[in-house]
């Protein structure tokens, strides 16, 4: 499906019906891996609309030269919430950039969005990273094809089984030959968003903020840092994950976002 923005053509796709949750991937890849990672949690709950829009730059959505910054990004998907969800409430979910996105969405439209996930969000206060290690291995080691693409498994993924690896071929590597990595890099010079998601007052609903405990992109500690703005957070580091968390520990993930749904669910009744 297409919506257009400002002149830009967005691409996404959706599932089911209800109340709109917007889901929010990384850089580098598009709608597939957060579709890969959510839909098994979704798929057979009713009453949940999923809309997975590819963000600028990235699958079927270009990224013009009027887009320059993070804060494009958000006017841009913003729009797209407009077009597609109009003045409903929703929920938003993000993985890495896509959690610092959601984030800003969530403070800019704190009437309209009910809960707030972000699973290995960007921060803007990094910190500690730990360096890459692989915590658990097994079977063949060259399942990925290609040695750009074993690279790429390697250091995003810290638990090394056919089963991951399967899940990166299917829902990561598609996306990488489609990326204008020049505009992730333009966009990527201005990633702080201004304001900051956390700039204003406390976020009140309900949220759930997961980070991997071997993540050597964003890390975990930096995170910590958000939690006196989101007065209902459910924070948790998960070991055996890296950036690839929702991948990695699917289960906990379905756990902790049914339970998230469960208090979302109940905050809009009281």
């Amino acid at each position: 499906m297409e919506c257009e923005v400002t002149g830009v053509s967005v691409h996404y796709v959706e599932y089911g019906d209800g109340t709109p949750i917007l889901m929010l991937h990384g850089s580098g890849v598009d709608h597939r891996e957060l579709v890969g990672t959510m839909e098994p949690i979704f798929g057979d709950r009713r009453d949940y609309r999923r809309i997975y829009p590819d963000l600028p730059g990235m699958g079927r959505t270009s990224a013009p030269d009027t887009i320059n910054s993070s804060d494009d990004v958000v006017d841009l998907v913003l729009g797209v919430v407009d077009v597609v969800i109009g003045a409903r409430d929703f929920l938003v979910i993000g993985h890495s950039s896509g959690g610092y996105f959601a984030s800003a969405i969530a403070n800019r439209r704190r009437d309209q969005v009910r809960g707030l996930a972000v699973i290995c969000p960007l921060v803007e206060d990094l910190r500690d990273i730990p360096e890459h290690q692989v915590v658990h291995c097994s079977g063949d080691p060259t399942g990925v094809p290609g040695p750009d693409d074993r690279t790429d498994f390697a250091s995003y993924f810290v638990v090394h089984t056919p089963a991951m690896r399967e899940r990166y071929q299917k829902y990561v590597a598609p996306a990488i030959p489609l990326a204008d990595q020049g505009a992730i890099e333009r966009i990527g010079e201005h990633w702080r968003l201004h304001p900051g998601p956390e700039d204003g007052p406390p976020y009140p609903n309900p949220t759930l903020i997961l980070t991997g405990r071997q993540d050597s992109s964003v890390g975990y500690t930096g995170q910590w840092n958000l939690i006196e703005h989101y007065p209902r957070a459910t924070f948790a580091v998960l070991d055996r994950a890296g950036h690839a968390l929702p991948h990695e520990q699917g289960d906990l993930v379905d756990a902790l976002i049914t339970e998230w749904l469960r208090r979302v669910e109940e905050h809009r009744s009281a």
